[in-house]
């Protein structure tokens, strides 16, 4: 495989996707069985496990320079997003948390200009608002065709995004020194820990009268060990094969997936909605825009 080849670059690009589209329908799965905490504990502590031998090989280049940022990474970039989309999938659909996942590029500029101090122009504020239209009419408008339902739950889902805007721009800003394996690995070190004592003292009694749940319980392994823990270090090592606007089209492609994954599973996805991804796709596409002119 010889990343330096456009055909393997998209070839790896859409195995993401793959990966990262099936992690919302891998949610709803495990939540079948275990409460919304403990999908997402489970989620990080397995990760947590899985990451140990790379805990080990860069375990030295944890540093109190660094440790405050890698605490951000594992907390808010990755702990907080577990839980807000597990609870939001407890009410919405694995369909409709895909497409608000896309919001992340959008609020990515808004906290890189406001915390970061990341230059924009008019065009990327104008891709801004429009990308939260988008939002605002996934968010009230439902699949059956009304607006009438309970927003707090995709409001979960978005404030998820936001926290996965602040890992990307504290990434960007303060652990450039650090590869995006080491990163990973330092920040599941800093949450895997707390999310095997949450398991220790959880009471399981949903689990135990649940008839799928050794099933369910392996939809949650592999949601760990392919969303949280394989396409990390697949997604850094095509970053240093391409660039991070390549890279990061990766966000247009998940909901294809993702929705795919959700119709089979007899979830109804609305012409309003989809139009609505298309109206965030575009307010994307113009935050990204003249992206020169930023740093």
């Amino acid at each position: 495989m010889n990343l330096e080849r456009k055909l393997w670059q998209w070839a790896i690009l859409i195995f993401l996707a793959i990966i990262w589209g099936s992690s919302f329908i891998l949610m709803k799965k495990g939540l079948d069985s275990y409460t919304d905490y403990q999908v997402a504990a489970f989620r990080i502590f397995i990760s947590f496990v899985a990451f140990i031998p790379l805990i080990i090989k860069n375990l030295k280049k944890l540093s109190k320079e660094n440790v405050k940022s890698l605490l951000i990474v594992g907390f808010i970039g990755n702990a907080f997003p577990a839980i807000l989309f597990a609870k939001g999938q407890t009410e919405i659909s694995s369909s409709l948390a895909a497409m608000l996942n896309t919001l992340v590029p959008v609020f990515t500029l808004v906290i890189g200009v406001i915390f970061y101090k990341i230059k924009t122009n008019i065009v990327n504020i104008f891709g801004v608002l429009i990308g939260l239209i988008g939002a605002a009419v996934l968010i009230f408008y439902s699949s059956n065709g009304s607006f009438e339902g309970n927003y707090w739950y995709s409001v979960l889902i978005v404030v998820a995004t936001m926290f996965y805007a602040i890992n990307t721009n504290e990434v960007k800003s303060k652990l450039q020194n650090l590869s995006g394996v080491s990163v990973a690995a330092l920040s599941f070190l800093m949450i895997g820990p707390f999310a095997g004592i949450y398991l220790i003292f959880s009471d399981f009694t949903k689990a135990s009268e649940s008839p799928d749940r050794l099933l369910n319980f392996g939809y949650i392994c592999a949601l760990a060990l392919l969303s949280s823990f394989t396409a990390i270090i697949i997604f850094n090592v095509l970053i240093k094969h391409t660039t991070a606007l390549f890279s990061a089209s990766v966000t247009y492609i998940i909901p294809v997936f993702a929705i795919f994954w959700g119709i089979l599973d007899n979830e109804t996805v609305s012409l309003i909605q989809i139009s609505s991804v298309v109206i965030i796709f575009l307010g994307i596409y113009l935050v990204n825009k003249k992206k020169g002119t930023q740093s």
